[in-house]
């Protein structure tokens, strides 16, 4: 019975660092999901300022 406990503790203490490890590539995950959104969202307003310069440009030409 003492092998059975050794080799269940070592099957928890391999659990545990599967979850720690599964836990800290979750945690890069969503750090890398946020930094996308700041790109995405960076690049969305870059569009946008280039739309508006395109719209005047062309509102400018009409006029003329």
């Amino acid at each position: 019975t003492l092998l059975a406990g050794c080799s269940s503790n070592a099957k928890i203490d391999q659990l545990s660092s599967d979850v720690q490890t599964l836990s800290a590539k979750v945690e890069q995950l969503s750090n890398d999901v946020n930094a996308m959104r700041s790109d995405v969202q960076a690049a969305k307003d870059d569009a946008a300022r280039a739309n508006q310069r395109l719209d005047n440009k062309v509102v400018s030409h009409v006029r003329k």
